[in-house]
């Protein structure tokens, strides 16, 4: 029984060798038992950080060993051999680009405390510091004599399946190795694995190659949102003047993305002499083409990529309802929402767009959707399946039924999508235009949900119905981190196998 533990990792050093001996001799008794004293002195001579043990106290109670391998030769078929010299010395390539596991065993008698977890991730870390490719390993399956008539690929599937339990294999699926291939005469001498082994990988998601010279984006990123409030104006001109108020301030704060609502220059609609809904929106639409020009000028004055909410736009005497991106370097795409909700048909005749995209920016690949299309799971799946970083959501509701709505949606959209998700409403009373006399709204920045981010997966939220700017950094790294290593995957755990996505509509942009 193992009682009063003090346990901590450390490199491993010439003296300890007489405990690897021991320990070695213990666990390997069926496979030649120790690797001999100049072995271990050679691994860490040539790559000490790579040699990793666990002590309780004094006492030497695991380890694993590790040497530098090109990865192009050993993710493909090999035997143990080939990592061996002449006199038992070990072929380590200081050059290369991947980590090899050569050896990890724990004392029997510490078996139990999940001890072989903490020095798979110190190796782990230890990759992610010095930028190696992977890890890879010849991993033995100890338990396949037992399996007579069992091919090893069926062997593989049904440790899997955890129909059958390897305690090398079944130990390596649960620490995020994935098997790359069967090896053929990987180690003669091993008789309880038939000769068989297996060719794990575990990706380091962080390696970058040392001849990468494309550029990369950030992935510190500041996103600002304005949660607008409705009020009379006079002229374009003064509707405008708010707006680059705020770009104003949201380059004083360094804001690498400026969010508006849907419709913020509604309150022109109150300058039409028709009250005639479907003729009021439509002269909303004469500004657009300025207002976007407008905003693109200020995008690039005031560095900041600014996604102008939502305008109506006509096009070929049918209306639309679209968002632009105005990036800081002068360049200006759109977005069209999708689904119209009966309002936007009935009274005002809008059609909807026919098409979704993800756009590059210099802070990411985001995506936007109008109000009430991210109420549609599929779209911001789509964009997901894109390589979409954030989300943006501008929206306008009138009743707080109608506001949770896109914001529980939004939420869901940043947790299965593993994304950021920002939505920016508009407050306020326009008494003066008919159907757009109030709004709720309470804008939100929402992350996955996960233990890299807040607690409550948000990222910021404002003060509902009050005019006011809100901010929040967010870490694109953290994406990736989550994507590959979180504590689920929705991503990549979907059954392709079962059911896939399709976009069936022909663009007619």
């Amino acid at each position: 029984m193992v009682e009063d533990l003090y346990l901590k990792i450390r490199e491993i050093e010439h003296d300890d060798y007489p405990q690897i001996k021991q320990l070695m001799d213990r666990v390997y008794h069926d496979i030649g038992g120790a690797w001999p004293e100049q072995t271990i002195h050679q691994l860490v001579d040539e790559f000490h950080e790579g040699q990793i043990a666990l002590f309780d106290h004094d006492r030497l109670i695991g380890m694993v060993l590790s040497v530098q391998v090109d990865y192009k030769k050993f993710s493909n078929p090999h035997t143990y051999d080939d990592l061996i010299g002449q006199s038992e010395t070990i072929l380590n390539n200081p050059d290369g680009d991947a980590i090899y596991g050569l050896d990890a065993l724990i004392d029997p008698d510490y078996r139990g405390y999940r001890l072989g977890r903490r020095l798979y991730d110190a190796r782990k870390e230890l990759c992610r510091q010095h930028n190696y490719r992977a890890i890879l390993a010849g991993g033995r399956m100890p338990n396949y004599h037992q399996e007579d008539g069992m091919s090893p690929a069926d062997y593989i599937e049904a440790v899997k399946g955890r129909e059958i339990y390897d305690p090398i294999l079944s130990f390596q699926l649960a620490n995020e190795f994935i098997v790359k291939r069967v090896l053929h005469k990987y180690l003669p001498e091993d008789d309880k694995s038939k000769g068989f082994a297996t060719l794990l990988e575990w990706s380091n998601i962080y390696y970058e190659p040392q001849d990468y010279s494309a550029k990369t984006g950030k992935t510190e990123v500041r996103i600002g949102g304005i949660q607008w409030q409705m009020r009379e104006v006079q002229s374009a001109d003064e509707l405008l003047q708010q707006v680059e108020f705020f770009v104003d301030v949201m380059a004083d704060y360094n804001a690498d993305f400026a969010l508006l609502p849907e419709f913020f220059n509604a309150p022109l609609m109150g300058l039409s002499e028709d009250t005639d809904q479907n003729v009021a929106i439509r002269f909303l639409a004469d500004y657009t083409e300025h207002f976007k020009e407008k905003i693109s000028h200020m995008a690039v004055s005031y560095n900041v990529n600014v996604i102008t909410g939502s305008m109506p736009l006509v096009e070929e005497d049918t209306l639309y309802n679209v968002s632009y991106l105005c990036r800081r370097d002068g360049t200006v795409d759109e977005q069209r929402k999708i689904h119209i909700t009966p309002h936007e048909r009935n009274s005002w005749v809008i059609e909807g767009g026919d098409r979704v995209r993800v756009f590059d920016t210099d802070a990411g690949r985001i995506g936007i959707l109008i109000c009430y299309d991210v109420e549609f799971p599929e779209l911001a799946r789509l964009m997901a399946l894109d390589d979409m970083d954030i989300l943006f959501v501008p929206f306008w509701t009138d009743t707080k039924n109608g506001y949770l709505r896109v914001r529980h949606c939004a939420q869901a959209r940043a947790i299965e999508n593993e994304c950021y998700v920002m939505i920016c409403g508009s407050v306020g009373n326009l008494p003066q235009v008919e159907s757009l006399d109030i709004q709720y709204a309470q804008s939100s920045i929402f992350s996955p949900s996960d233990f890299p981010f807040p607690h409550d997966a948000i990222m910021a939220e404002t003060t509902p119905n009050t005019e006011m700017i809100f901010f929040s950094d967010i870490d694109l790294a953290k994406l990736k981190q989550v994507r590959a290593e979180g504590s689920v995957h929705n991503l990549k755990d979907r059954r392709s196998d079962l059911f896939t996505l399709d976009w069936k509509a022909k663009a007619r942009m």
